[in-house]
């Protein structure tokens, strides 16, 4: 079990080496709207990360649920919501296995960049 919380820890350092660019070319949101389902839908959105993409797709939604394991993308993810969306976004910490909501609770679930 420790390898496998070592291994987690070195793939977070990664990560959060990356750069995250906000879809400049607005690919991520064209494919998004293509795909549809989302407008209207009480979404969970598992690996939020620091909701970069969550601020994209939740004008279109009832509700959000942004869930991730990594509490310090959860904070950045709430400091950086806009207060248009405040009133349908909520960031949790936690993961889809230990989730307190019923799946009811949900019409779409949408997962990207999530291992």
């Amino acid at each position: 079990m420790r390898n496998a919380l070592d291994y987690r820890k070195r793939v977070r350092e990664r990560i959060r080496a990356v750069p995250h660019v906000m879809d400049p070319g607005g690919a991520e949101t064209a494919a998004l709207a293509w795909i549809g389902g989302l407008e209207g839908a009480r979404v969970l959105e598992v690996g939020c990360g620091d909701g970069r993409l969550t601020y994209r797709f939740a004008p279109w939604t009832r509700s959000v649920l942004g869930i991730d394991p990594d509490e310090e993308r959860i904070a950045i993810a709430r400091r950086g919501l806009p207060a248009a969306l405040a009133d349908r976004v909520r960031f949790e910490v936690g993961d889809a296995v230990d989730l307190a909501q019923p799946p009811a609770a949900f019409d779409a679930v949408f997962l990207s960049h999530s291992l």
